[in-house]
């Protein structure tokens, strides 16, 4: 599999063919790359930083999400066919939240519910049609009722400074493009083959098994 490098993933980012086939964004995996290598790094820091304040404790969750970065992007992608732009967009309201509260750290127990609620306020920003909360919170693992609630507050938290400027956008695709250049790209292509060789096992697995259904069979 191709290295992802820039000038591809700012392709993909402007040239996205909104089909039913299409594959995964690559600004997917970029973004799963920054935000894991983040949480690694608030992780590192936990011991000498205040946490949370009681008001952005409202992403906390009880159990943590046994689904990597990775895979729940890609799972809201696949339910909700949501472009790259989308991804894009929600990056900037995470990097916004992060600066209106610096107390704030990413990590396991907020993850989740952080990419689902910016993702979902994200989309109704830019497409011009959308699944209801209720659907978004069936494909994140959420009821309907929190769903809402973490719509509310983050709307509230946010101030609703919710406008991303044509130049915004464009400054926050260069910099998911240098994060590719300076060392990402790796990183994301190792998850990728990573992914690739377990299908490929799989595969490898079912055919053997059925060479041994055929040959019992006969």
């Amino acid at each position: 599999m191709a290295l992802i490098s820039p000038r591809k993933l700012r392709y993909d980012l402007y040239s996205y063919s909104y089909q039913e086939d299409s594959k995964t964004p690559l600004v997917i995996s970029v973004l799963a790359s920054l935000i894991e290598r983040t949480m690694a790094r608030n992780e590192r820091i936990a011991k000498n930083c205040k946490w949370s304040s009681s008001k952005t404790r409202v992403f906390d969750c009880n159990e943590t999400p046994d689904m990597t970065i990775q895979s729940y992007l890609e799972r809201i992608f696949r339910y909700t066919r949501a472009g790259p732009s989308v991804y894009v967009v929600a990056y900037v309201y995470i990097d916004r939240f992060c600066e209106l509260y610096p107390e704030f750290r990413i990590g396991v127990r907020n993850v989740h519910r952080l990419l689902i609620t910016t993702i979902m306020v994200a989309s109704k920003y830019v497409e011009d049609m959308n699944y209801r909360n209720s659907y978004f919170g069936r494909v994140g693992g959420l009821s309907t009722m929190d769903m809402n609630n973490l719509e509310f507050e983050f709307l509230f938290l946010m101030k609703f400074k919710l406008h991303v400027n044509v130049s915004v956008f464009e400054s926050y695709c260069s910099h998911l493009e240098r994060e590719v250049s300076i060392g990402g790209g790796y990183q994301i292509e190792k998850t990728l083959r990573c992914a690739e060789e377990i299908k490929t096992q799989q595969r490898r697995q079912e055919r053997r098994y059925n060479e041994i259904d055929g040959r019992l069979l006969l």
